[in-house]
């Protein structure tokens, strides 16, 4: 069976990866738009954090021999806290400024990381293996579906939706909002607002480092990794509505299936489609710019 004039089984392997790097799309816009829908910060530095989030699981595991599992959890709070930290000294200092301020640190800082990294590590990937627990795959009868690739998959999904659930749905995630809105009627209810922004930004920053620990298995672990992925996840936070947390999550994974079936129909065309999708929507939706669209 052919469908675009490919073997089913290329086809379906396609649109595998194309859901594969959505799972990548959806963790990282989803921190980016947390940080921007609460803190209303363009955070530049988001792709840093991930590639930290990466190195950060190859260092447990070649200088303290911690493997995947618990760099799971050290490798984003460990960034997260770094991240916090570069929030009180720097990021704090512009909130009440115009968010381009924001926006010009952030990338400032983006690229002193990168380069401090670049630095000590050179430019080649770095090799990560998989986890010896879902190395090899599922033979489906019309593809080999790798064990690794599918745990990403929903791995991915369930850190989204528990994201999304503890933003929307609990208290605490409620102060967050309200905080957002009037930061002194909230302090006004004894809530201290502070903490709470640097907890969020900690948190955003961790959720790039957790995409980083996963993704770092499959891709080679190198300073640049952040670079090459930070305008795509963009991207997909203004088709998904700046700041709205399922709508980028639903975005990521969208649009990882629609590179995957364009590089099916027409390969050329793979890099570009997610923008020329933005081009698009902001042209018939433009409030999706400022997170009102969805």
């Amino acid at each position: 069976m052919t469908m675009f004039g490919l073997p089913l089984q290329a086809l379906v392997g396609q649109l595998l990866l194309g859901l594969i790097n959505g799972a990548f799309y959806a963790i990282l816009s989803l921190g980016l738009a947390i940080i921007f829908g609460l803190l209303n910060v363009v955070n530049f530095a988001h792709g840093a954090f991930y590639m930290m989030g990466a190195f950060c699981a190859w260092m447990l595991l070649n200088y303290l021999g911690i493997g995947f599992w618990a760099a799971l959890l050290l490798a984003p709070v460990s960034v997260g806290a770094i991240g916090i930290v570069l929030e009180r000294l720097f990021i704090s200092r512009l909130y009440r400024q115009d968010p381009l301020y924001g926006m010009l640190l952030t990338f400032g800082m983006a690229l002193i990381v990168q380069g401090l990294f670049r630095n000590q590590y050179g430019v080649s990937g770095l090799p990560y293996h998989i986890p010896p627990a879902l190395s090899g795959g599922h033979n489906l009868g019309f593809m080999f579906l790798p064990n690794y690739r599918a745990f990403v998959i929903v791995f991915s999904a369930i850190v989204c939706l528990l994201t999304w659930f503890f933003i929307e749905k609990t208290r605490l995630g409620s102060y967050l909002r309200a905080a957002t809105e009037d930061a002194s009627l909230t302090e006004a209810f004894g809530i201290n607002v502070p903490l709470l922004v640097t907890l969020t930004y900690g948190f955003g920053v961790g959720l790039a480092a957790l995409a980083g620990v996963l993704a770092a298995p499959i891709t080679s672990v190198n300073p640049n990794m952040g670079a090459d992925v930070i305008i795509v996840v963009f991207a997909v936070v203004v088709i998904g509505g700046m700041g709205s947390i399922m709508g980028s999550v639903v975005t990521g994974f969208g649009l990882g299936l629609v590179e995957g079936l364009t590089k099916v129909i027409y390969p050329s065309a793979a890099s570009t489609v997610i923008f020329l999708v933005m081009v698009l929507v902001l042209l018939a939706r433009p409030a999706s710019m400022s997170g009102k669209g969805v």
